[in-house]
């Protein structure tokens, strides 16, 4: 500021010719006093951010920089702001998720731990029915290890997609198979029916990832629906996408709760054995495909949209 000051008198000096020593000088203090005091309130915004800064290397997300100006800080703090927000709720999903799986993984340790106890204790027999208990617990622990180990690994983005032109209707009879095995071994008889709008309909995806989300959505299906219930799979195509519907004949999902279904450990109102990760296991691959996937009416319905290229 000294040096533009003295370079404008200077100018002026040479232009006009002489400048009375006080009014330069008094004309440069006012300058320079103004000057320091827009400065100050231009970068309290900045030295706000360092403060915030300085906490959030401490896990405080919660400072706000005061934000009262359109210009380039006054974007720069809001998106501050807004990157504070999201790094507070990715901070709390973090800490829900650790206390959830600790939970889940809790429950069938304890199971097994209390079923091996009275075994080694003599207080139960060795028999069939105790060691099948045992061997629930012990599936039900490896298939959330193996659930989280799958979302952890798309959520890294380690997934990679192989895709390919495939046939739906042979893919969804294998998934048709699989999941009337996965219902009989949980006791829950159901009636599985395929309805394709064409039967050469294809879809440009990962076959054993799409095979995944359809067997997940087919055994939700199987959990939520009543005993010999129907389980219909329905697939058309719609305005360049394929369109895969599950729909069972349980109660439904609730609007409000609709889009809680596919984040992690949610079971809805009912605890059906499931480990809570299938949907959002699901969301995550058919997100990777460039699709969408959400509950339709009545809300017993799971709706895929695919591109088909």
């Amino acid at each position: 500021m000294v040096g533009s000051g003295a370079a404008a008198f200077g100018y002026f000096g040479w232009r006009i010719g002489w400048l009375p020593q006080t009014t330069t000088i008094g004309a440069m203090l006012i300058a320079l006093v103004l000057s320091q005091i827009l400065a100050h309130g231009m970068t309290l915004p900045l030295r706000q951010m360092t403060a915030a800064a300085k906490r959030m290397a401490q896990g405080d997300y919660s400072h706000r920089v005061l934000a009262t100006s359109r210009d380039e800080v006054g974007q720069l703090a809001e998106a501050f702001n807004q990157m504070a927000a999201d790094l507070a709720a990715a901070d709390q999903q973090r800490r829900d998720f650790i206390a959830n799986v600790s939970h889940e993984l809790r429950t069938p340790i304890t199971a097994l731990g209390a079923v091996l106890e009275n075994l080694v204790d003599g207080v139960a027999e060795p028999d069939p029915a105790t060691l099948r208990t045992a061997l629930a617990q012990t599936e039900r622990l490896s298939l959330l290890v193996s659930e989280l180990l799958a979302l952890s690994s798309i959520e890294a983005g380690a997934v990679r997609l192989d895709l390919e032109t495939t046939p739906l209707q042979p893919l969804l009879k294998e998934v048709v198979a699989e999941a009337e095995v996965m219902a009989a071994a949980v006791d829950r008889p159901v009636r599985f029916t395929t309805h394709l709008a064409t039967p050469g309909l294809t879809v440009r995806a990962d076959s054993a990832r799409l095979h995944q989300v359809l067997l997940n959505l087919l055994d939700n299906a199987t959990r939520h629906g009543p005993a010999h219930g129907e389980v219909r799979i329905e697939a058309h195509a719609r305005g360049g996408h394929v369109v895969i519907e599950v729909q069972d004949e349980g109660p439904g999902i609730p609007p409000a709760e609709r889009a809680r279904v596919f984040e992690r450990f949610t079971r809805g109102r009912t605890s059906n054995g499931g480990t809570g990760l299938g949907l959002a296991i699901a969301r995550w691959i058919v997100e990777l495909h460039g699709g969408t996937i959400a509950i339709a009416d009545p809300g017993s319905r799971i709706r895929v949209t695919l591109p088909t290229s």
